[in-house]
């Protein structure tokens, strides 16, 4: 199933909906301004929260967390420095580590596991740049499967990759 996200346009306390195939609203990303760390949370289109998306504070590689009812469900972080290619790495708290790969800056990547593919995200389905598009393996019965931490971890992999661009261009 796909999903379209709006690139945030401002910076961090920003809010952005996230739809499905059909256009309908999906999730809430409800950025959290004036916090110590970088924090969002993903909600239902009713309010409700489904995650908590928090950048940890003291880490030698940028780690980032995903937390269910306050337990943590998924630690996205940089994989060491590889000459070769970006990598992130999705470790599971109930399940096999995600690999990420690919052109984060071009939002052009794929998440996937030693089962397979669980998710491409891309921008060259939209002509607009301030989208780009989650493509979800739904038929997966895995946490795999579970539109709501793979979009959480886009929302990582955003957060990740935004802050090295900056510190890049410093």
């Amino acid at each position: 199933m796909k999903f379209t996200v709006r690139d945030r346009v401002f910076d961090i306390g920003d809010d952005y909906w996230v739809e499905d195939e059909d256009g309908e609203r999906a999730f809430l990303v409800d950025g959290k301004a004036l916090r110590l760390r970088e924090t969002f949370e993903l909600k239902d289109p009713d309010g409700n929260e489904l995650a908590v998306i928090r950048k940890k504070l003291f880490s030698i590689r940028d780690t980032m967390r995903v937390e269910r009812g306050g337990e943590t469900v998924a630690t996205v972080r940089k994989r060491m420095f590889n000459p070769i290619k970006d990598k992130l790495v999705v470790e599971l708290a109930d399940g096999p580590e995600w690999e990420i790969t690919g052109d984060f800056l071009d939002k052009e990547y794929a998440i996937s596991d030693d089962s397979g593919p669980i998710a491409h995200i891309s921008r060259k389905w939209f002509r607009i740049r301030d989208a780009y598009a989650v493509d979800v393996n739904t038929y997966r019965d895995d946490p795999g499967g579970d539109p709501a931490l793979v979009i959480s971890v886009a929302v990582c992999v955003d957060a990740l990759t935004d802050e090295s661009e900056e510190s890049e261009e410093e």
